[in-house]
Parts: C-alpha cells; structure tokens; sequence
C-alpha cells in the first residue's frame, strides 16, 4: 500500500471517529460508507484501539438511552428563550407607548385640561397597568381630583395605585396618602378601611411613615396618648433613616409637640 493510499485511508478514519450521530443513530459503517472497499472498512474498524472502541461504545449507548429526554429539555430551553425574548419585546413596546400617553397627560395637566388628565390616567391604568407610568399618574390624578373638591374620584385613584403599583415607592406613597385621604373623610367606615391599611407590615424602608399616620389615625378620633407614642416611635425610626428630607422631620415635630409630645 503507497503512501498516498495510507493517507487517504487515514482521512477516512478521522472522517469515521467523528461521525457521532451515524453511531448514535445505530448505523454501521457499511452503510455510513457503502462505497469504500473492505481493505478500507477493515483499517477504520483496526485503527481504533479497544479504549477508543469502548468509549464509542459507551457513547452510543449514553445517547440511546437519554437522547429523549436530551432532545426535550433543549427544545424546552429553545421555547423557554424564544418566550423570554417574546416578552421582553413586549414589555419594551409597552413601556414606549405608555411614555407617550402619559406625556398626553403631562401636557393636558401643563394646560390645566383637567378632563384630558384624568382621562389619560384612566387610560393608563386600563391598558398600561403593569408600567410604573400606571400608578406614578394615578398618584397625580389622585390629587387632582382631591384638589378640585372629588374627594370619591381621589380614593378610586389611590386605591388603584395602592393595589397595583409594582414599585415599593410608589406602594407606600399611595397607601399612606389613601390613609390620610381616609382619615380626612372621618366617617367610621373610611377610619376602618385606613386602620385595615395601617395593620399590613409596613413597606421597608418606610415605617416611619406608618407610624406616623398611624398616630394620625388616633390623633384624628382624639386619643392623644396613643398618637403622642405613635409619633415618639415615629420619630425614632425617622432619626435613624437620615435620607428622608428635613421637611418631613418639621412636620412631625410640629406633630409631636401638638400632643406633647418629646422628639428624642
């Protein structure tokens, strides 16, 4: 056998060690090379060493035995992805027409159109519910309608926000406006829907605030004592959270000295 014939046999060899698939798929070599003579089919079968032989072996009967569940748990990540990418486009196309519509309603709020504000916000709650823009406009048109003497329409939008809103921000500023909302209607009904809020575990980050209206709640049905110690607790945790704006100290100040309170 010359050189040339040795080293055209040698590149059939290669060619046959890496033809997993034809193996895996259970044919023999006769049909993966029906052309090639037998002194060929004999140095690929005599080329391998029995390790190599072995290994194959093995390989083949791995992928007999979990080429199944291998070809499902791809196809499920394929789907998987193909979802995840589905709706990330979504969420982007959201997002981009909610930007526009609530930039409909900075500009009817800019020309003081408050029906094409309150409009907007109904708009995004409808159809743009799961977008930060949703709640953020309902916070406004809340205070809107609460401005123009529509005290109702304020607790429909406050409600809203304070069940829908994803943001943990936006989630504590609509529920403790809606409580004080509440407690400014007075009536038993709203006092008992405000101290439903008030009993929730307080968002992190703003306990401060919880008891804070928490002690407006007892200060509004006249028990001082309770609202003074609400107000203590209040400040306590407010000297703690050095981020929250000084405006919001003096406010609680001027609470707690209502009461008689001692900020410490």
């Amino acid at each position: 056998m010359d050189s040339k014939t040795w080293s055209n046999k040698e590149h059939y060899l290669l060619v046959y060690k890496q033809s997993f698939l034809d193996w895996a798929e259970g044919k023999h070599i006769q049909d993966c090379f029906p052309d090639f003579g037998a002194d060929i089919r004999e140095l690929m079968i005599s080329g391998m060493d029995l390790e190599e032989q072995e290994q194959l072996d093995q390989l083949k009967a791995f992928w007999q035995k979990y080429r199944n569940l291998i070809t499902g748990v791809a196809t499920v990540a394929l789907f998987a992805y193909a979802a995840y990418s589905g709706y990330q486009w979504w969420r982007n196309s959201q997002a981009l027409e909610a930007s526009k519509l609530y930039e409909t309603m900075v500009s009817a709020i800019e020309k003081g159109d408050k029906e094409q504000t309150l409009r907007a916000a109904d708009d995004l709650q409808k159809s743009f519910a799961s977008t930060p823009y949703a709640p953020m406009s309902s916070l406004i048109a809340a205070r809107i309608a609460s401005d123009a003497g529509d005290a109702a329409k304020a607790l429909d939008y406050l409600r809203w926000a304070a069940k829908n809103a994803a943001n943990d921000a936006y989630l504590a500023l609509a529920k403790m406006r809606l409580v004080s909302q509440l407690i400014e209607q007075g009536t038993e009904k709203d006092f008992a829907e405000a101290d439903q809020i008030l009993q929730g575990k307080p968002i992190a980050g703003f306990e401060a605030l919880w008891l804070e209206r928490r002690g407006d709640w007892y200060l509004a049905q006249k028990k001082n004592e309770q609202a003074k110690t609400s107000y203590q607790d209040a400040w306590k945790k407010l000297d703690q959270a050095k981020e929250f704006p000084e405006e919001a100290r003096r406010l609680l100040k001027v609470k707690l000295d209502a009461v008689g309170g001692v900020a410490q």
